[in-house]
């Protein structure tokens, strides 16, 4: 794992909050996993995603609970690597998630949850029976531990269409974001993690030595690669968003406009992983998801937004990024008083 895959200082003082009962027992852990204490004062602050899995680890033993005191029952030592033996003993991904999700219901008090599937769309909705809701890094600590098992029974990252919450937007979610997803919707009526069904039905084929490996590496291999926000990819997605779709330079235009050549745009991007076809792609499908859970918006409108010739090929692309037509996407997200 590159030291670019960093954690931001705020997600550490989350992560101690619950966990050290005093600031002299915070700034020994901090110390103890090589994290300069004087660092939680300053908010732009970063540390590897490695010294925050250190992090992780030791205030887990020293809790005996692997979910930082969060609920009232604690997840005792061991849980994950249980969860994982149990769900990989499945057939079908599905399976395995059913089975993990039941594994947590029985461990934690206030987080219930079930997979429920709805044609081409799937949802984890957590069943709280609580008035208040959690603190957000409640929240995506659960989903990082389920997203990041789920990802592995299916052996490839299963994308994130979308999390609603039912607490407040925290100060801090630049990183959730990036972990998760961009479309994230707060002070919904319930808490939920809404993806593609089309990996529910792969098979599970996990040997006890990629369980051994996985575990040894947990949890900074389910934490999402820290996106460099002085990248060529980010600065054009910051650009995109800024104008209109049906106003999007074509390569030579965007060249011109970076001072630099054709050729050297796509040797830059594709040396980041990139093109620029799929930065666009990625900017119209987080608008078009945004613009979906605004009924008042129509079909139509959205796709001239998007700048596509009509609606008809606005539904053709939505369907080629999620796996979902915009209609079935919509009843999904507005179907807020459905209760499972």
């Amino acid at each position: 794992m590159s030291e670019k895959d960093t954690i931001s200082i705020h997600l550490v003082r989350e992560a101690l909050l619950q966990s050290c009962a005093s600031e002299a027992a915070s700034v020994e852990a901090l110390s103890k996993v090589g994290i300069a204490p004087e660092l939680l004062l300053q908010p732009g602050a970063r540390v590897s995603a490695t010294t925050y899995a250190r992090l992780w680890r030791l205030l887990a033993r020293r809790l005996d609970d692997e979910f930082f005191g969060m609920d009232p029952r604690p997840l005792k030592s061991g849980s994950l690597a249980f969860l994982c033996r149990v769900a990989m003993a499945q057939p079908t991904v599905a399976a395995g998630l059913e089975t993990g999700l039941a594994f947590l219901s029985l461990m934690l008090e206030h987080l219930p949850a079930q997979l429920v599937r709805q044609q081409s769309l799937a949802e984890i909705v957590l069943l709280e029976t609580e008035p208040e809701p959690r603190r957000a890094f409640s929240y995506f600590t659960y989903w990082m531990i389920v997203h990041g098992v789920a990802c592995w029974l299916a052996g490839r990252r299963i994308p994130i269409l979308a999390i609603e919450l039912r607490c407040p937007q925290p100060d801090f979610c630049d990183d959730y974001r990036v972990m998760f997803s961009d479309n994230l919707r707060f002070d919904r009526p319930r808490t939920r993690m809404i993806f593609s069904a089309d990996c529910l039905d792969l098979p599970i084929k996990r040997s006890a030595e990629e369980l051994k490996r996985f575990l040894g590496h947990a949890p900074a291999n389910i934490l999402v690669k820290y996106r460099d926000p002085d990248s060529l990819a980010t600065r054009i997605k910051h650009d995109l968003r800024q104008m209109p779709p049906d106003i999007w330079p074509e390569t030579d235009g965007l060249a011109a406009n970076l001072c630099i050549s054709a050729s050297t745009l796509r040797r830059r991007l594709a040396e980041e992983g990139q093109t620029y076809q799929g930065l666009k792609d990625s900017v119209r499908k987080e608008l078009a998801i945004v613009w979906l859970a605004e009924p008042q918006i129509s079909f139509a409108e959205i796709a001239t937004r998007l700048g596509f010739a009509d609606a008809s090929s606005f539904y053709k692309a939505f369907r080629k990024w999620v796996g979902s037509n915009p209609g079935h996407y919509r009843s999904l997200i507005l179907n807020e008083t459905n209760r499972l």
